[in-house]
């Protein structure tokens, strides 16, 4: 099973200089903390926000799953 490459979404909100506020916004959250606890994985995001943030990160939704678990400990050293 494929996990949501977390840090791919936040790399690329700051490369694109999207603020937290924005992105919640966005994705109807009232604030940027509400928006960072989804980045963090404190909560998951839902299967229907996926087409809203790959929109707003300009990127494609394939582009937020890692292969396995080692890609994600890879992109994070």
């Amino acid at each position: 099973m494929q996990q949501l490459n977390l840090i791919f979404i936040k790399n690329r909100r700051k490369e694109l200089k999207i603020s937290l506020q924005y992105m919640a916004t966005k994705l109807g959250f009232k604030t940027g903390s509400s928006y960072l606890k989804y980045e963090q994985g404190l909560y998951a995001f839902k299967a229907e926000q996926l087409p809203i943030l790959a929109h707003h990160l300009q990127c494609k939704i394939t582009d937020f799953f890692a292969e396995n678990v080692s890609d994600l400990e890879t992109s994070s050293a």
